[in-house]
Parts: C-alpha cells; structure tokens; sequence
C-alpha cells in the first residue's frame, strides 16, 4: 500500500473554499489550489485514519515493521503477515513475562509455531537465615523441550537463539528438540 498521491482521492478539505471572497470567482487561484488539494488529500486522509495506522491489527503492512520498532517487537519479513500483527500487538505482554517459563514457551509459539515446555528452574533459592551458606549450583538448568506446530520443521539454531534471549542471565538452559510432543513421563 502506498500513501502516496491517489488519483481521484477527493480532498475533505479543499483549500480553494477556504479563500477569501476575492479568489472566489478567480479562475487560477482555483485551478492552483485544486492541484494542491490533490497533494494533500492523501496527507489528510492519514492524518484521519491515524489511530488505525497505530493499530497493528488494522495498519498498513508496510507499517508493521516500523510499529515493531517502536515496541521492540521481534519482526520477521518472512513471517505470515497474521504472525507479525500479534508480535506487534502483544509485545508489552511478551516483554512483561520476558525470563519467566510462560514468556518462553509463548515466544517460540508465537516466532516459530513451536510447541515448548520448561521444566526445571534457574537455581534461585532464598534463606531466613542471616549468614547462612550458598546452596550447592543446580547441576541442571531449565530444560526446554520444543516440538513442531503449524506442519513447520523447527530451526534448531533459531530455537536456541530465542531461548538465549529470553532467559534469564543467571540461568544456562538445555535445549531438547523432539519430533513430537513428549510422552507423560509420570509426573
């Protein structure tokens, strides 16, 4: 889509009425204010429909990826279109759960298809006691395990592209990708 001059776009504001009454009735300053209001016609018709070029649900699809920008949303060009409008309009809420178990599992979901689980923890562990000793570091960190959605094959380096960025800096997590979802393994 283009946002450029539209032929024939009708401008809601034409300046030539506008004039005093003394350009009213003359011939040029109507003709030259008319060839203006063709230049400014698609100017104000954005200008009009500028709460729905801020809506990634509605906005030009050129305009996804300068929305993106403005949100730190993650926007692939190569990504089906429907896919980038709700990276766009659930950024706040990818963010807000960024290095939490969920943010994960819906980050992959939403830039891959990818159905993901996270099991195990980052180690974090608290005492009452003042003074008390380290606990011993957790031998295993989180484990994601992601398999395909969407009839999609999973990029492995992608994967753990996003999990790098979505955890946590204190946590190192261990990457499982499976064919299919796991089997129950009595939990």
């Amino acid at each position: 889509m283009s946002r450029a001059a539209v032929p024939g776009l009708p401008s809601r504001h034409p300046i030539g009425a506008q004039l005093p009454a003394l350009y009213a009735d003359d011939d040029f300053a109507q003709r030259f204010t008319a060839g203006l209001d063709t230049v400014l016609a698609p100017v104000f018709a954005t200008l009009d429909n500028l709460t729905a070029y801020l809506d990634p649900r509605v906005a030009p699809a050129d305009f996804l990826a300068w929305l993106a920008s403005w949100v730190g949303a993650a926007d692939d060009p190569q990504w089906p279109e429907e896919l980038r409008r709700e990276a766009v309009a659930r950024a706040v809420e990818l963010h807000r759960r960024r290095g939490t178990r969920h943010g994960l599992v819906e980050c992959l979901r939403l830039a891959l298809g990818a159905h993901a689980e996270v099991t195990g923890d980052g180690g974090a562990v608290w005492s009452s006691t003042p003074g008390a000793g380290l606990p011993p570091p957790s031998p295993d960190g989180p484990l994601v395990r992601v398999w395909p959605g969407r009839g999609t094959r999973i990029d492995p380096d992608r994967v753990r592209e996003i999990v790098r960025a979505m955890c946590p800096v204190h946590t190192v997590c261990r990457v499982e990708i499976l064919p299919g979802p796991p089997a129950d393994e009595g939990r």
